[in-house]
């Protein structure tokens, strides 16, 4: 299988020695292909050899910063990402596979008050999916994120073959049998059944998330809130809990496939929800 960011063989080697939860080994999987994705495509001291060890501090500045500027993370998503790269550049720094640590001197941003988590959008999906105005990767995001797919869940390759939607409601099909018309020439043309394409020829046809948030970005002005894929998520988990709240927690592990440490934080976030 090839490798999707530089030393990604030995770096897990080394995060399965530290045993820990299998969601938090996957942050840490995310956080190093959007980072090596975004350098790939913008970023002119990696494109030149793809050669980790020439990243420096302002490498590493310039991601954070696109991911402030452009996704609005908050300061906790940040400092979250920080760490994971922290981590990573100590690993190939201990091995000498780089001779520089080109996060020493970033600095973590202070804790932020909580902002209310919206989760009333979900309610309103079929509004959405049935606005021209809207980007159709856009409308395709909400509905599977609405259905309970994650984003690192619908971007992977192969997604759609194992998705079933016959059970999804009317509005949904009327959606998708327009998206069908928008995708299916893409398809034909990169010979995959996925559904998030790039519409320009490419070694890799598949969306990355980067790429996605250039569909999700200019939309935000038409649709009026956030539509970064790890908010509109929380705030699905936070109206599924709204909506069941006689659910056990097992139950809610076992039907939203979070990890049992989390339930918690998400009911948390459901009380709290106005």
């Amino acid at each position: 299988m090839p490798q999707e960011y530089p030393y990604q063989d030995a770096f897990n080697r080394m995060l399965a020695d530290r045993s820990m939860a299998t969601a938090t080994h996957d942050e840490y999987t995310s956080t190093l292909k959007d980072f090596f994705h975004y350098l790939e495509n913008f970023n002119p001291t990696y494109q030149r050899d793809h050669r980790v060890n020439q990243l420096q501090t302002p490498d590493v500045e310039q991601y954070l910063a696109m991911l402030v500027d452009a996704r609005q993370i908050q300061n906790q998503t940040y400092n979250k990402i920080l760490s994971h790269l922290n981590v990573y550049f100590k690993f190939l720094f201990s091995h000498r596979w780089t001779p520089y640590l080109p996060t020493l001197d970033l600095k973590s941003k202070p804790k932020q008050a909580a902002q209310p988590v919206n989760y009333r959008w979900v309610d309103t999906l079929d509004d959405f999916l049935a606005d021209q105005r809207l980007h159709v990767y856009t409308r395709l995001t909400l509905l599977l994120i609405a259905h309970g797919y994650p984003v690192q869940v619908f971007l992977q390759p192969d997604f759609t073959a194992k998705l079933s939607t016959t059970d999804w409601t009317a509005a949904d099909q009327a959606f998708l049998q327009e998206f069908r018309a928008f995708v299916t020439p893409l398809q034909d043309r990169f010979q995959t059944g996925d559904w998030f394409l790039k519409q320009r020829a490419a070694a890799d046809p598949h969306l990355t998330l980067p790429g996605l948030h250039k569909y999700l970005k200019p939309d935000e002005r038409i649709i009026g809130f956030a539509l970064s894929p790890t908010v509109l998520y929380q705030g699905y988990l936070v109206n599924y809990l709204r909506r069941h709240p006689q659910k056990t927690d097992r139950e809610v592990v076992a039907t939203l496939h979070l990890e049992p440490d989390s339930i918690d934080y998400y009911r948390r976030l459901a009380q709290r929800a106005d």
